[in-house]
């Protein structure tokens, strides 16, 4: 007896007992339906850590230029302490205020 037969007998008899009986189609098409629900995957969260990624970030140097002369236009100002995180980023500290600039690269439009 395959498991869809022994899954339409036992339909047919909790539906008997629960004072519903049903055809053997009627059940057939439940059973269908179940065996496809236990089918479908549900993704969850793995428990392991990721592995950290090999992969060397690149810098891009023209963006460092273009933020490194940003930098020194906001020190000029005076009064300011300017932080850069990375080639990316700057962050400074104007008049009791926290600020920060980032460079963006667009990709080419096609």
């Amino acid at each position: 007896m395959t498991k869809k037969e022994k899954l339409i007998e036992k339909i047919m008899r909790e539906c008997e007992q629960d004072g519903e009986p049903v055809t053997k189609e009627e059940a057939t098409e439940m059973a269908e339906m179940e065996m496809k629900a236990n089918q479908t995957r549900h993704y969850e969260k793995s428990d392991k850590p990721r592995k950290p990624s090999s992969r060397v970030r690149k810098v891009d140097t023209t963006k460092k230029r273009i933020l490194d002369n940003c930098r020194v236009l906001i020190e000029g100002m005076g009064g300011v302490t300017v932080n850069v995180k990375t080639e990316t980023e700057v962050t400074f500290v104007f008049d009791d205020a926290e600020y920060s600039l980032r460079l963006v690269k667009h990709r080419p439009k096609k």
